[in-house]
């Protein structure tokens, strides 16, 4: 959905790493993931290598949705798949990612994202069509003649999307009441949410028992025994003689 292109967009980004100009890379000179062919279409039509490396977080952002997100549907694919497809996109082309994910759901694979392929990527488990293309990727990669040169990269960073894609998928990122994304804490989940303005709950803790919180009717019971206590006294002491000395007393 396009509520997590923010997120897709920051972990390609930890991916593509900052400027590189290899010339075994096919993708030329790059900044941030950005080649100098979409920096020129996107941004600046005369834009040398220098310019490139010098490149904004806002063009870049413009570059990656323009190029990569919007062109793989990022905004209507399911969660998890979305940045699947997004970052296989961005690592091997926009078509070649379409006709991946079109082979995985079992659809014509023309190479654009269409309704019928929405409709059959919505249809199977995210988790499993997740899984089915970063297989099919991962064995693309392995076929390329510069596999020797990026293929424990290449297979690292496999890893490290198929992993996030499937986090994703499991437990979408919550919103607030407003529809705003919740922030997320140092592990990555959503923090609980407090109401403004309300206080921790208390704990009940029972009163402490006091005299005057005494019934009447146990009070009255109470003098009640202590009179009749009394009152067996007061006959035993009134026969003690004939007690002490055996005799019946009339």
């Amino acid at each position: 959905m396009d509520r997590n292109f923010a997120r897709a967009l920051s972990l390609v980004l930890k991916s593509e790493g900052g400027w590189s100009d290899n010339p075994a890379d096919p993708g030329g000179a790059t900044m941030k993931g950005v080649t100098l062919a979409n920096f020129r279409r996107y941004v600046k039509a005369d834009a040398s290598k220098a310019d490139l490396r010098t490149i904004s977080d806002a063009q870049v952002a413009t570059v990656y949705r323009r190029f990569y997100w919007d062109a793989a549907a990022g905004a209507e694919l399911p969660d998890g798949v979305d940045y699947a497809v997004f970052d296989f996109a961005v690592n091997s082309g926009p078509g070649r990612a379409a006709k991946y994910l079109q082979a995985v759901v079992g659809v014509v694979q023309d190479g654009r994202i269409g309704p019928a392929t929405l409709a059959a990527a919505r249809a199977k488990p995210a988790g499993a069509v997740i899984d089915a293309l970063c297989d099919a990727r991962l064995a693309f990669l392995q076929r390329l003649p510069t596999w020797p040169s990026f293929g424990r990269g290449w297979s690292a960073r496999v890893a490290a999307v198929r992993r996030q894609a499937l986090l994703i998928s499991a437990a979408p990122p919550a919103t607030t009441a407003s529809g705003s994304p919740v922030p997320a804490s140092a592990d990555g989940l959503a923090p609980a949410e407090t109401p403004a303005g309300a206080a921790p709950p208390a704990i009940a803790q029972a009163p402490a028992a006091s005299p005057a919180s005494t019934s009447p009717a146990r009070a009255t019971g109470i003098l009640a025994l202590i009179a009749l206590v009394l009152g067996s006294l007061a006959a035993w002491a009134t026969h003690l003689p004939c007690n002490l000395i055996g005799v019946f007393c009339q």
